[in-house]
């Protein structure tokens, strides 16, 4: 993964039950997308992973098709407690919001012209909005003195705000590059 060194938090292994209880609660918060609370509960909360490690983890996952939570689930399960671990977190991610989803897409479906509820959904689409850009923020914090860093930050927003591009194109652009520049700040390190 990388070269700084960051401990694992966590003294004691995870539990099964521990990784199906906080997938579970951060998925409760989780409207928008998990990547938030996630992060949250991972990082801050429960002190199993290090900045570093989950911002590793995080761009993993982006890099993966499919929404980002149950992927980060699966990958931080899987990190954790191999793949019981992977499946606890997972069941625990998606459970109440499956169910929960089925329940709000049939009450939207039937009330979607009502224009207080597109009002709702609209001040939803911005706190949610605002999430991202602060756990983006904090995502960022581990890598600001690493200059390489901050700059493929910076031209991913770039490339993915400004210029629209997808997300796949601007991954698969600078993944080589970035790769390569890790690889030479490692050899220079030694």
């Amino acid at each position: 993964m990388t070269d700084t060194v960051e401990p694992r938090l966590a003294i004691t292994p995870v539990t099964l039950p521990a990784l199906f209880a906080g997938f579970l609660q951060a998925s409760l918060f989780a409207f928008g997308g998990g990547m938030v609370w996630v992060r949250r509960m991972v990082v801050e909360q429960r002190r199993w992973l290090g900045d570093v490690e989950f911002a590793e983890i995080l761009g993993l996952c982006q890099f993966m098709p499919g929404p980002n939570g149950p992927s980060l689930a699966l990958c931080i399960g899987t990190r954790l407690r191999g793949m019981p671990g992977a499946l606890a977190a997972l069941a625990g991610f998606i459970a109440i919001p499956w169910v929960i989803g089925f329940a709000v897409g049939t009450v939207y479906l039937q009330y979607a012209e009502i224009g207080v509820l597109q009002d709702i959904l609209r001040g939803i689409s911005a706190a949610a909005a605002g999430l991202i850009i602060g756990t983006g923020l904090k995502l960022l914090l581990p890598h600001r003195r690493r200059p390489a860093s901050v700059l493929f930050a910076a031209l991913g927003f770039l490339g993915l705000a400004w210029l629209k591009l997808p997300l796949f194109a601007v991954m698969l652009a600078f993944a080589p590059v970035s790769i390569a520049i890790a690889g030479i700040e490692r050899g220079h390190a030694r």
